[in-house]
């Protein structure tokens, strides 16, 4: 039988203050959402002044990359290549870059989504996020 590594209630609390401090160290208002391997919602937060959209959008990036075991910009990036029949991939719904799987030793534990400013900055925020375990 294989060992299963998964997140514990530290580890979460570690990724969402290390996520959240990034964002505002670039006084970037976004939502950091923090989902298990199987794309479970375990943390959610809002800062102040985000669009309420974006309250959807960053966990269906982070299930997106959980489920996927992969960023999610890879899906964004499929689509935009011409793969538009990706778009009817059953439980994908955050296609769009901004989802980063967490990673250990080879194994998806869980994934981290943001959403609320420049794609390639909710990247930045959620790898920030996630370096806290390192």
């Amino acid at each position: 039988m294989n060992t299963k590594y998964f997140l514990e209630s530290a580890d979460i609390k570690a990724i969402a203050a290390a996520a959240e401090a990034e964002a505002l160290k670039n006084n970037w208002a976004v939502v950091i959402a923090i989902v298990d391997d199987g794309g479970q919602l375990l943390h959610l937060h809002r800062m102040d002044k985000v669009a309420p959209i974006s309250s959807q959008i960053a966990p269906a990036k982070a299930q997106t990359a959980a489920l996927g075991r992969r960023e999610s910009k890879v899906y964004e990036d499929m689509i935009n290549g011409g793969r538009m029949s990706f778009l009817s991939a059953p439980g994908l719904q955050g296609m769009l870059e901004g989802g980063v799987p967490i990673l250990k030793d080879g194994q998806c534990v869980g994934a981290v989504g943001v959403s609320g400013v420049k794609s390639s900055e909710d990247v930045q925020i959620a790898k920030a996020g996630i370096a806290a375990l390192a």
